[in-house]
Formats: structure tokens, sequence, C-alpha cells
């Protein structure tokens, strides 16, 4: 199982951030749990008022991710999930997503926080999506990996 080891940090106050988390649809279950995940992170990181959008599936994340980096949000989490199929869609979508994703957080200097599953089945996903008895929650870690980053940027920036 991944997740070993994953560095242990505690919350840090983030309460000045803007912050927006953008959720694909598909996969109900499983992104019930990373939101609910990202929700948990938000508080324990002293965030409140985090814009959530929701778009139909992980290949739509780049693009409004990318509209609210430009908008002027410290922090975007971006979470999805794409279980593998028959054919190269698995590929194409976790690709354009990955791809997406790293150019917004390079070309708006914005902190990004990659929440999306790529998992060979369902009960992977379910595994990482932070539910009760998953072994770990992406949903938390990707918000706080964000959050984490925004914060050291800011820091950075006023050096």
């Amino acid at each position: 199982m991944s997740g070993h080891g994953a560095p242990t940090t505690e919350p840090i106050d983030c309460s000045g951030l803007k912050v927006a988390v953008v959720a694909a649809s598909w996969h109900t279950v499983v992104m019930d749990g990373l939101l609910a995940g990202a929700q948990r992170a938000l508080t324990a990181y002293s965030v409140s008022g985090a814009e959530v959008v929701r778009v139909p599936g992980t290949f739509e994340l780049p693009v409004v991710a990318s509209s609210l980096a430009a908008a002027g949000y410290d922090a975007v989490v971006a979470l999805g999930v794409v279980i593998r199929g028959g054919t190269p869609h698995f590929e194409y979508v976790c690709g354009a997503a990955t791809d997406g994703l790293g150019r917004v957080a390079l070309d708006h200097g914005v902190a990004v926080g990659f929440g999306v599953l790529t998992c060979d089945t369902e009960q992977q996903a379910l595994d990482r999506a932070g539910l009760e008895g998953s072994s770990e929650d992406k949903g938390y870690e990707a918000t706080a990996a964000a959050l984490e980053t925004a914060m050291i940027m800011r820091s950075i920036a006023r050096d």
C-alpha cells in the first residue's frame, strides 16, 4: 500500500489563505470521501470559506483549476478518481489531468494539491478515499500539501 514513508506534520494556521477545491463528479462514494477529507484538512488548518466547485470528471479539473488560480486563489486542491478499464482512456485522462494540473501550478505560481486517484480497481480507490475503513485519506493529504505549499510560497514572497 502506498503511503509508507509519508511525512508526519502537524497542521499550521492557514487562516489567511484563499482556497478553492475543485472536485470531479464520477464515482460518488470515492469523491464524497475525498471531499470530506479535504474539509477535515481545511478545518484542521484553520481555513474557512473555501470555495468548492464540482466538475463533470477528472479531465475537466485542470481548466477549472486554472480559472480559479487566475481568480486569485492562493491554493487550489484538485480531487478526482480514474479507475483503469479495458481501453487506453485511463492513460489519456490520467496524463492530461497530471500534466494540466502541473502546468496550472507553474503557469500561475499557485499551490495545487494533487488529489487525483489513479487506480487499477475500485477497491484501491476506496482504500485511499478517507472513508471509514480506508487505509489512506488522500483528500486530506492533498489539501494539507497545498496549504503548506501556499504558506511556503507566501513566506518566500515576503523575503
